[in-house]
């Protein structure tokens, strides 16, 4: 049987814990910093869990991912 493939762009962007969580980074941040507040701009800073949903979707995607 072949080996199944990881989505590249997916473990570009993903990261699994050891709890088996998904983290990702936070949403937002690309552009348009001069209309977000200023607390929007610090809560959005580092990453975040997926919700369950999303996190199966992104499992998906990357089949070898502990």
């Amino acid at each position: 049987m072949p080996k199944m493939k990881t989505k590249s762009s997916a473990k570009k962007r993903f990261k699994v814990t050891a709890s088996g969580r998904v983290l990702a980074a936070q949403a937002g941040k690309r552009h348009g910093m001069i209309k977000r507040s200023r607390k929007f701009i610090r809560n959005a800073r580092g990453t975040t869990t997926l919700c369950k949903a999303d996190e199966n979707i992104v499992k998906s995607y990357m089949p070898y991912a502990r």
